[in-house]
């Protein structure tokens, strides 16, 4: 279930802009209006727009197809040939597709402030920065009432190149792992191949933990400059069984564990402390088996085992009973120990 890229479609010559701003867009035909009219509105105009519309089947593309000539030649609409459930393979679409030095993912159901592009284009330029994480955004309810900043660091700064402690800081779980919170030297990610995994959730974590072994300048900064919008759409919000959701949260621990594993095993640091590798890895499965074993508390083990078993057997071929009881057996244990 990895992301396969076609690096034949990367040209380094095709026409250059500052910023690349990829959308995935699915079924956001109340917002995505709001969310182009905040770029059109930008003080710094040396950007492209992306959108990869990922199957929508209520008037979204309709809607962006009457933005295009607002943005005289700027914004360009691409379409998945079938729905991913996620908005990993469409970004990954629109990174391939882009020409920006800089990258910025941007939700269909967001906007940014006045300045944004501005404020980011130019301390990634000042400081020469591989990443620009923006510590702070606002958050908006769906009408765009109730907004709120988060706390603010005082100025910018660097982190630590040091990859111990990069790793103490994803234990600590001090990256907030949104695309959004980001602003990417294009080049860091296609160099490295730091893409998103195609999984159902999680895959934003995975490819924040690239970056962050990845990106030797990696800034910090103040600035708020990103609306996060509270909707419905939200895949978190979705409704689903017991079952459904031991499956939600078990698959990125399963198909982008590798991912994460194989990055890390590209970087010497990794091959000769694998005490840290193994700290990283185990820090994703905590998080994401947690949420897991919460979906599946009131069900037995054997059903939690029957669940995997059912959900997953295909793909894990000749491991499939191994895996199964395995992490029915973490459930057991987990159990004991809470008692």
């Amino acid at each position: 279930m990895s992301t396969v890229i076609d690096m034949n479609n990367f040209n380094p010559n095709i026409p250059y802009c500052a910023v690349s701003i990829v959308i995935p867009l699915y079924n956001a035909e109340k917002y995505i209006g709001d969310c182009l009219e905040s770029l059109l509105a930008q003080t710094f105009q040396n950007f492209e727009v992306i959108i990869v519309n990922d199957c929508s089947t209520d008037n979204s593309v309709a809607i962006v197809k009457n933005y295009i000539p607002k943005f005289n030649g700027r914004l360009n609409l691409f379409h998945m040939e079938k729905n991913s459930g996620s908005g990993a393979l469409p970004r990954n679409k629109g990174l391939i597709l882009s020409r920006g030095e800089y990258i910025f993912f941007v939700d269909d159901d967001d906007l940014v402030t006045l300045t944004a592009l501005e404020e980011l284009y130019t301390l990634a330029k000042f400081y020469k920065a591989d990443v620009v994480y923006c510590e702070n955004i606002y958050i908006a309810t769906a009408d765009l009432g109730s907004i709120d900043k988060g706390s603010a660091t005082n100025k910018p700064s660097f982190e630590s190149e040091n990859l111990i402690e990069r790793v103490q800081s994803i234990m600590f779980n001090s990256y907030y792992v949104p695309p959004w919170h980001k602003f990417v030297r294009r080049n860091l990610m296609l160099e490295n191949e730091i893409f998103f995994p195609n999984v159902t959730i999680a895959e934003d974590d995975i490819w924040t933990y690239g970056l962050v072994l990845y990106g030797k300048r990696f800034l910090r900064i103040p600035n708020a400059v990103y609306i996060q919008r509270q909707t419905e759409n939200s895949i978190l919000r979705k409704k689903r069984t017991s079952r459904q959701e031991i499956n939600f949260w078990i698959n990125p621990i399963i198909f982008g564990l590798k991912i994460l594993d194989n990055w890390m095993n590209r970087i010497e640091f990794f091959k000769k402390n694998p005490q840290y590798r193994y700290a990283v890895l185990k820090k994703f499965v905590q998080n994401k088996f947690g949420d897991a074993l919460r979906a599946g508390n009131y069900l037995p083990s054997f059903a939690f085992y029957d669940t995997i078993q059912q959900g997953f057997a295909e793909k894990l071929g000749e491991y499939d009973v191994l895996v199964s009881v395995l992490l029915a057996m973490i459930k057991d244990l987990q159990k004991v120990n809470e008692t």
